[in-house]
C-alpha cells in the first residue's frame, strides 16, 4: 500500500530544479524525533510532495522513495535517510496561503506542525493538493456535475480571494 507524505527543504539550499537534474537525492539530514520517526516509517514505492520552504512556502512536485530508510554512518546525531527520485512538478506551485484557507485541510499535519521536515499526508489531502495544482487560477474551472438526485448543476472551485500563482 503506497503511503503518502510531505517533504520540506529551503529552496535556496536544495530545490525541486536541482533534484530534477540530479535525477537521485538521499533525502537526509532529518534530525527532530518525529520526522526521523516519519523517516524510518518511509517505504519505496511511497510517494511524497516537495514542499519548498522558506519564502516560497508551496508545495512543487511529487517524488517517489526508491531505497528504504537507513541510518546514516556519517551524521553522530544519528539521522536517517531515504532515496529519492522525481516523478513529475506540479502543474503549478500550490502555496501555504491556499491550504490554510481552504477547509477541505482541515487536521493537515503541515498546518498543525508547520515547522517539521517530513510529515505523513492523508490519501484526501494528498488528492486536493493534485486537483488545487491542476486548476489554472486564471481561468474559469467550472465543473458541471450530475447529483444522483437532480439535474446537472454547474459548481467552481473554491479559490482564496487574492490568491497569487507564483512561479519558479
Amino acid at each position: 500500500m503506497t503511503r503518502y507524505w510531505l517533504v520540506k527543504q529551503e529552496p535556496t539550499s536544495y530545490n525541486w530544479t536541482k533534484f530534477e537534474r540530479e535525477g537521485e537525492t538521499e533525502w537526509d539530514g532529518v534530525h527532530n524525533a518525529l520526522a526521523l520517526r516519519y523517516v524510518r516509517e518511509m517505504a519505496v514505492g511511497d510517494l511524497a510532495i516537495f514542499y519548498h520552504s522558506g519564502d516560497e512556502r508551496s508545495c512543487v512536485g511529487v517524488l517517489r522513495v526508491v531505497r528504504g530508510p537507513r541510518a546514516d554512518p556519517n551524521d553522530p546525531r544519528g539521522s536517517w535517510s531515504v532515496k529519492v527520485r522525481p516523478v513529475r512538478p506540479l502543474r503549478r506551485p500550490v502555496s501555504i496561503a491556499e491550504i490554510r484557507s481552504d477547509p477541505g485541510f482541515s487536521g493537515f499535519e503541515l498546518l498543525r506542525f508547520s515547522r517539521l521536515s517530513v510529515m505523513p499526508v492523508s490519501s484526501e489531502h494528498w488528492k486536493r493538493i493534485l486537483r488545487l495544482s491542476d486548476e489554472d487560477p486564471g481561468s474559469d474551472n467550472r465543473v458541471v456535475t450530475a447529483g444522483r438526485r437532480g439535474p446537472a448543476r454547474t459548481t467552481a472551485p473554491r479559490r482564496p480571494a487574492g490568491a497569487a500563482r507564483r512561479t519558479r
